[in-house]
């Protein structure tokens, strides 16, 4: 894949990992995902990301962490969030550091093609 389409996947269920890396490597995406956001601070350049796709709700750093501590570093990268535990107080903390999409666990596959299309800047599934 050409550089930029990398989709880094941030999720500390090894079975949503699992799931997202097969689904997007299906959807010919090259993908690097990481057990939590200091693996993946430790480990990959975050500039080459083309974009997130961030569990709000890690072991550590939150997704929401990670991402003001992204764009205090210069790094803007389209964002998904995703979380198993929605509400009103989370999905205002995710639009006010900046999110391509917020998708509530389980979501659709297609919501999932449409974000990143988005994140993209394409509109519709990849």
């Amino acid at each position: 894949m050409a550089s930029g389409r990398t989709i880094v996947v941030i999720d500390d269920d090894s079975s949503v990992l699992r799931s997202l890396e097969r689904l997007l490597k299906a959807h010919k995406f090259d993908v690097r995902s990481f057990k939590s956001a200091e693996a993946f601070l430790g480990s990959a350049n975050p500039w080459e990301a083309g974009c997130l796709v961030l569990d709000i709700n890690l072991s550590g750093m939150s997704g929401i962490e990670l991402r003001r501590k992204l764009t205090l570093s210069g790094i803007s990268v389209p964002v998904i969030f995703i979380t198993g535990k929605d509400s009103e107080i989370v999905r205002k903390a995710a639009v006010e550091v900046g999110c391509t999409a917020f998708l509530s666990k389980p979501f659709g596959v297609e919501q999932l093609t449409d974000a990143i299309g988005k994140a993209f800047g394409r509109a519709g599934r990849d």
